[in-house]
């Protein structure tokens, strides 16, 4: 990088060495939510770092890792998902089915029928826990 970001490059060589070596799993990285995952982890480890750093009285060391903070979410920001409007009117047709041919409408059931293969968002940029909480309030 001809900036000399020293900080997102680091970011950079990370993220890309962990989607190497999930590649080499039985479960690589093959969509945005997946990767949009990876990215919160790691700035959730980052920001667990920065407040290891903060209660050792090192604040060089939190600095950086507050700084590549603001990299993976700054990079996190990028994905887009499915709104929270689109993901209500999905969950309330998928109510409506259920109520229809009898069913009771339970948590489980609608994140299957949401989630689940061959579900509503199947292969979509939705986050499951974001359509968890949606399911859980409309019930």
């Amino acid at each position: 990088m001809k900036s000399k970001d020293t900080n997102r490059l680091n970011v950079l060589r990370a993220l890309l060495a962990e989607t190497t070596n999930a590649s080499k799993t039985s479960n690589p990285i093959r969509t945005d939510i997946q990767l949009l995952s990876l990215l919160r982890k790691r700035a959730a480890a980052s920001k667990s770092a920065a407040q290891e750093f903060s209660a050792a009285n090192r604040a060089d060391l939190r600095d950086s890792e507050l700084s590549q903070v603001a990299v993976l979410e700054e990079y996190a920001s990028g994905v887009e998902t499915l709104g929270e409007e689109e993901i209500k009117e999905a969950v309330a047709k998928i109510i409506g089915e259920m109520r229809t041919k009898g069913h009771t409408a339970n948590p489980g059931a609608l994140l299957k029928a949401l989630v689940g293969p061959g579900g509503e968002f199947n292969g979509k940029p939705v986050e499951n826990a974001e359509v968890a909480k949606i399911v859980k309030g409309m019930l």
